[in-house]
């Protein structure tokens, strides 16, 4: 089992920047992809971003590449989100995730999430 919390989440103005936590206990940290999906009202949870167990490989959505970075620290069994140049349509509840494969964009091959944390972007 892994037990994910996720922090750093709030409001910002649009073009603001906000840095998201996910702090990991329980199994291993290491052996686990860590991805970032995000829910707004009303739609589908959605994939952001993933980094793969050694953090050496790490892909995006189109629609964060070049505004949001993924980071992991094995020592700290935490992965970060750095959001800049947020927008409007940012806004959502972001989840952390852990899974047990290489690297996936797939909601459905990950096997723990957090409760999330709210991100809102004001115009």
């Amino acid at each position: 089992q892994v037990q994910l919390v996720e922090s750093g989440g709030g409001l910002v103005q649009a073009g603001g920047s906000l840095r998201l936590s996910c702090a990991a206990s329980g199994r291993t940290f290491s052996i686990y992809a860590m991805g970032w999906f995000r829910q707004a009202p009303g739609q589908e949870r959605e994939f952001v971003a993933v980094i793969a167990r050694s953090g050496g490989i790490s892909y995006y959505s189109d629609s964060v590449k070049g505004r949001f970075a993924i980071s992991r620290d094995n020592a700290k069994n935490t992965v970060y989100l750095q959001m800049d140049s947020l927008k409007p349509e940012d806004t959502a509840v972001y989840y952390c995730a852990a899974s047990s494969r290489f690297v996936t964009r797939i909601r459905t091959e990950y096997d723990y999430w957090g409760p999330g944390t709210q991100v809102t972007v004001s115009s």
